[in-house]
């Protein structure tokens, strides 16, 4: 099988409009959670998130492009830029044929089902921009992607609630690892900080009014976040062969449904893909420095997730760190998974753990070593990034520094 590689990275999100910065904030453990600046907030009784602040889509896109893209096709596209940029990557000829994009988004154009569904049901409109289904449709982010870059290749979504960036770029991973592509650009986006995403995520009852606290004994629930993350995933000896700068190895990949609950998440199905992707990267417990949690700050997934680490890694979860950067830029469901995929990135290449911040006082059923509050200077092989969704549908990614 061929091997796969990082050659590009890009993000926009709470911490940061850029991958520098925001891995800067993540070694400093910056809260990019704050009162959220949406229509009707007054309404929500949530009134946080990670949301991107200082960004205005009049300074990156003309009015016709704003017709056709959602924030979550926006952001998508910025980190996309900022990805295949680094690669150093043009798409043309066979290269083109044999280069594609797979993208995870739950909620979609979301901000555009919000504002339309305003628009005819509160101020009785009787017609909706003609544009508005491209505009909201899931795959709209992949499809501008690949137009973009003239990527002709495999090209889809996936959408797997908060799994949907990991399980996208797993897809990507398996793709250039049987033969099938060369060059995939991979990640998830998304853009929920609306008012109506905010308030069915209410009803749930799993969101905090004050802060993301995860494994921490006091913890009250998650807190929503929007943004991207894309990456230039790539075959080994291609990137060689062009000379191009590695940025970590991706490693292993493994998934697994619970089959059981559609919000309560499951030991045995977290622990069946945390076990797979091991066995796929080839590496042994001990290999593993650091894992990325899922770690949303709810007592259910807080537990589980514990739990199974601790059934996978025997007593080696005694020497392993993991934290949940949730913590920093919130929960960005089907993007979320990306985003964090940076951390990972960090660990490897960096030798710098980020920390999960807002930790006031240890849980004893998440007796694990949650890097609290402070980052660390660790150097670390290999890590893991854990996302476990409602559903029951589980995506772990290894990746290997390079």
């Amino acid at each position: 099988m061929k091997r796969v590689v990082i050659t590009g990275s890009g993000t926009i999100n709470a911490l940061g409009h850029d991958v520098p910065t925001t891995l800067k904030a993540m070694a400093e453990g910056h809260c990019g959670i704050g009162p959220l600046d949406i229509r009707d907030v007054d309404r929500l009784a949530v009134k946080i998130g990670g949301q991107v602040t200082g960004y205005d889509e009049h300074s990156h896109f003309n009015r016709q492009q704003i017709s056709l893209y959602d924030r979550f096709t926006q952001f998508t596209l910025l980190a996309a830029e900022q990805a295949i940029l680094e690669a150093g990557l043009t798409f043309s000829g066979v290269l083109a044929d044999r280069s594609g994009v797979v993208l995870g988004t739950s909620g979609g154009g979301l901000n555009t089902q919000d504002e339309n569904y305003r628009a005819v049901y509160e101020e009785g409109k009787n017609r909706v921009h003609p544009f508005i289904v491209p505009k909201l449709m899931n795959n709209a982010a992949a499809s501008h992607v690949s137009m973009q870059y003239n990527l002709r290749g495999p090209s889809f979504t996936v959408a797997t609630a908060c799994a949907s960036s990991n399980h996208a770029m797993g897809q990507a991973f398996a793709m250039i690892r049987s033969g099938m592509a060369d060059v995939m650009v991979t990640g998830g986006s998304e853009s929920m900080l609306c008012f109506g995403g905010v308030k069915a995520w209410e009803g749930l009852r799993v969101m905090s009014k004050d802060a993301c606290r995860p494994f921490s004994a006091t913890r009250n629930g998650m807190v929503q976040g929007e943004g991207a993350g894309v990456f230039v995933f790539e075959e080994r000896d291609h990137a060689i062969k062009r000379g191009a700068t590695i940025i970590a190895e991706v490693a292993g990949f493994a998934m697994s449904s619970d089959a059981s609950d559609i919000v309560t998440p499951s030991k045995q199905g977290a622990a069946r893909a945390i076990a797979g992707a091991l066995k796929d990267a080839q590496l042994n417990a001990s290999d593993v420095g650091y894992i990325n949690a899922h770690g949303t700050g709810t007592a259910a997934n807080d537990k589980t997730e514990c739990a199974a680490v601790a059934d996978v890694f025997g007593t080696h979860a005694d020497n392993l760190m993991m934290s949940s950067t949730k913590s920093m830029h919130g929960h960005l469901i089907g993007g979320t998974g990306a985003v964090e995929l940076l951390a990972c990135i960090m660990a490897v290449r960096d030798g710098v753990i980020a920390p999960t911040i807002g930790f006031e006082e240890p849980d004893p059923e998440c007796a694990m070593d949650v890097v609290p509050n402070e980052a660390r200077n660790v150097k670390v092989d290999a890590v893991l990034s854990n996302a476990f969704a409602f559903g029951g549908l589980n995506a772990v990614i290894a990746l290997k520094s390079a």
